[in-house]
């Protein structure tokens, strides 16, 4: 891994490439509009757009390249964009489930396969991943990143900016990574979208920057300013963290673009008085790129004719720009075979991709009594709820170019896994968020005749993402009436499958139903990767990557939180202070025994590695999957820590009853810590080291750093 460089003979043309430029042309390399009619056309003709977004189809774009580099007068390829969250046709689960597989290697092939399809059509830019840290389940947009911890944020931040920037055949890169929202926006207050933040210097580059740095360790090529204000200063007119931090301090070579229209935004958070003040002031904080709102192209040649001096900021970013159009090989080739992407979308390869990333990200929460795998030859089987037998909602927020024509139902999957002589029966009972004339009675009495209830509920896809978020995170109350009565009025063992975009408060689910299986928004395999699960031909593995609360009250709620000063206090006079469901998680069908934990040294210097060992063995008559978890504590040092750290894990595979020894390193970058000056410093002192299944369980030892 290395960060984003260009070659000495490509940066020698872009400095040919600038001085043969007239100021127009250059800001309209720093110009994207997210539509192309007639007007843009023109702009494009004219060399005043650089960049567009929300355009599709191969035909299409190759002719508006055609145009920005036949017609007009510079000839500079565009750099076309898209929201290539979580798949481009080929949907795979959301980043929040995804983030539950704790596999980078997966997380990397989704990422790439993604890549591969968005080239086709001629995208080269993918406004992804978000690496945004998260501690607030009622924001929307938790469901686009990789939950509350930063260790495992960064592993699957660096993961996804290598799939996505993955070579192709001619071995110039698929796309261009563009991690966001750059930064603290997953930091707003009441988990409200686009809402103030407002938190530490220490805070920030401890939890919240470690993502981004690792992302453009990995070598992401372009960043993307976020809509919030941060401290008072909103983040795409921020000075220190866009140009000091960014630039400056990490070096970063590529190019920062504005989230859509964040720059115009200065003027409604108050910090710019109009149109004129807030390009100046996205030009001066270092936004290179203006997405939408036209601010750049309406304004920045008067600011530059009144402040001559501003120029070489205009050029600074259109060389930052043209380093990603030259990297990508778009001058090489601007453009795109249209008859590839009838090999390419929804291929037998990538469909099977999809298959193994949503079956790895399921979790199962609860399974009393090991009613979970269920038998294929069960004789009578009742599927009740209003996800059961739906297309478009697994597909998730931000489903790109996703079809629900695609999508296996788990109704479908139901059928196709079981013996043509079990009687299934299928009854809605309710919609999403509405009631259906007679439809909780009908359940009710399809559930009485039944050996096994399945239950299919949660969000819609429109539940979560952007601007989505909720004040109560339980199911919505049509869903909950539907299973209270269903539990109510039979003694049918009940197993309920979650689709969701977020974690939900579920204390009554997890308190009166057999099985819970945290399913979320797993894209166009769904069904398959469920019944995999149900059925036992897929043991799950799934961690969450993000804590459950009981109850909203309890919100922010997070594994690595810090003591008070009085630590046995009680945190509520009306609820357990503890999660639901805690950070790393999640059941299997076998269950797996931690022994033996042992410390290379018990005291090692401040240079020193310390390598950790621990056996795990498979107990269960299944094969199955493990992941394996490191956590950390520095009791006392010269800025508080939390109480525990997540510093490794391994996902390893086991055959029943074998044991296996797990090694693990822990360098000077897992034990220290940012010091007065926020550079890494390893304090001496006395440190626990756990090992374990998730973050409240597991062995531990002590050790010393002198």
């Amino acid at each position: 891994m290395k960060k984003f460089v260009l070659s000495q003979e490509y940066e020698k043309k872009i400095e040919t490439l600038l001085n043969e430029m007239t100021l127009e042309e250059k800001i309209g390399q720093m110009t994207q509009f997210g539509r192309c009619k007639e007007k843009e056309i023109q702009l494009i003709r004219e060399g005043r757009i650089g960049s567009l977004l929300n355009v599709s189809g191969a035909e299409k774009i190759n002719e508006f390249q055609r145009i920005a580099v036949e017609e007009s007068r510079i000839g500079i390829p565009l750099l076309i964009g898209d929201d290539v969250i979580h798949g481009y046709k080929t949907i795979f689960p959301i980043p929040l489930a995804e983030a539950c597989s704790w596999d980078p290697e997966l997380v990397q092939s989704t990422a790439e396969v993604a890549a591969k399809e968005a080239i086709t059509e001629g995208i080269r830019w993918i406004f992804a991943p978000m690496v945004d840290i998260c501690r607030d389940p009622r924001w929307g947009r938790i469901a686009e990143g990789s939950g509350e911890d930063t260790y495992l944020g960064s592993r699957l931040a660096e993961a996804r900016i290598i799939g996505f920037q993955s070579l192709d055949e001619s071995k110039y890169p698929r796309t261009a990574a563009c991690p966001k929202h750059f930064a603290a926006y997953g930091w707003a207050e009441g988990g409200r979208d686009y809402n103030t933040t407002d938190l530490s210097e220490r805070v920030l580059r401890e939890t919240i920057l470690p993502p981004f740095k690792s992302a453009i360790e990995a070598g992401a090529s372009t960043i993307m300013s976020a809509f919030n204000d941060l401290n008072g200063i909103p983040a795409s007119g921020n000075y220190y963290l866009l140009t000091q931090i960014l630039k400056k301090d990490w070096q970063f070579n590529g190019f920062v673009v504005s989230d859509w229209k964040s720059v115009e935004e200065l003027i409604p958070h108050g910090f710019a008085n109009d149109g004129k003040d807030a390009a100046e002031k996205g030009l001066k904080a270092g936004v290179d790129m203006d997405m939408h709102s036209g601010v750049y192209i309406e304004n920045l040649k008067n600011i530059i004719n009144e402040n001559p001096e501003l120029l070489k900021l205009i050029n600074e970013s259109v060389r930052r720009i043209l380093r990603v159009k030259y990297w990508l090989g778009l001058f090489d080739n601007p453009y795109v075979d249209e008859s590839m992407s009838k090999e390419v979308f929804l291929s037998n390869v990538h469909i099977s991709k999809a298959r193994e990333a949503a079956r790895k990200s399921i979790v199962l929460l609860k399974n009393k009594d090991n009613i979970l795998p269920l038998d294929k030859n069960i004789k009578r089987v009742t599927v009740i709820g209003p996800l059961a037998d739906d297309k478009v909602n697994p597909l998730g927020c931000w489903a790109c170019k996703g079809n629900p024509k695609t999508v296996v139902t788990v109704l479908d999957a139901i059928k196709s896994s079981l013996s043509l002589n079990t009687k299934i029966t299928f009854v809605k009972g309710c919609e999403i968020n509405k009631e259906i004339p007679n439809g909780v009675k009908e359940a009710i009495k399809a559930s009485q005749n039944s050996d096994i209830i399945i239950a299919v509920l949660g969000e819609s896809a429109a539940m979560s993402g952007e601007n989505h978020n909720r004040a109560y995170l339980g199911l919505p109350k049509p869903q909950q009436d539907l299973i209270h009565a269903i539990k109510a009025n039979t003694t049918t063992p009940i197993v309920t499958i979650l689709m969701n975009g977020r974690p939900l408060v579920i204390p009554w689910l997890a308190e009166n139903v057999e099985a819970i299986v945290e399913a979320w928004h797993l894209g166009i395999q769904s069904g398959n990767a469920i019944c995999d699960v149900l059925f036992g031909n897929y043991n799950p593995s799934g961690k969450l990557p993000v804590t459950f609360p009981r109850a909203e009250g309890q919100i922010p709620i997070y594994y690595n939180h810090k003591n008070t000063g009085r630590p046995n206090f009680k945190k509520y006079i009306d609820i357990e202070e503890t999660p639901l469901y805690p950070f790393g998680y999640g059941l299997s069908y076998n269950i797996y025994k931690y022994s033996n934990l042992k410390l290379s040294k018990k005291i090692i210097k401040p240079n020193e590695s310390l390598k950790v060992w621990v056996d795990v063995t498979n107990t269960g008559n299944m094969p199955g999957e493990e992941i394996v978890q490191l956590y950390i504590r520095d009791l006392v040092s010269n800025y508080t820590r939390p109480i525990k750290e997540l510093k490794g894990f391994t996902k390893v595979s086991f055959q029943p009853g074998e044991t296996k020894t797990i090694q693990f390193t822990l360098t000077a970058k897992e034990l220290s810590i940012l010091d007065k000056n926020y550079n890494l410093a390893v304090e001496p002192g006395e440190f626990y080291v756990w090992v374990g299944p998730n973050s409240q369980e597991g062995l531990k030892q002590n050790f010393f750093i002198k």
